[in-house]
């Protein structure tokens, strides 16, 4: 098995969710941190990582910060935050 190869779409996506729940509602994770907890060489995975969180982004799972506040997902770009979603919030336009 090629320890480099992206994993699984599925894999990314458990992880981004457990780690957001462990965090708490409250609370957000960065994707690397989610590349961290995949693979020792994770710089590789935080493309897939970011696109991934847009996917669970757009179906309400979990909400996109960028300086705070929640953004649309598709197109973000920069420096991203994840959390679990808080449903009585907006996300503001990019």
């Amino acid at each position: 098995m090629n320890t480099h190869a992206a994993p699984p779409s599925a894999e990314i996506e458990t992880a981004i969710l457990a780690l957001t729940t462990l965090r708490g509602p409250a609370k957000s994770i960065c994707p690397s941190e989610v590349a961290r907890a995949l693979r020792p060489e994770w710089r590789s995975l935080l493309s897939e990582v970011r696109r991934v969180a847009c996917r669970l982004a757009a179906v309400g799972q979990i909400d996109i910060l960028r300086k705070g506040h929640v953004v649309e997902p598709m197109g973000v770009k920069g420096i991203i935050r994840l959390r679990l979603a808080q449903p009585a919030l907006q996300a503001k336009p990019i």
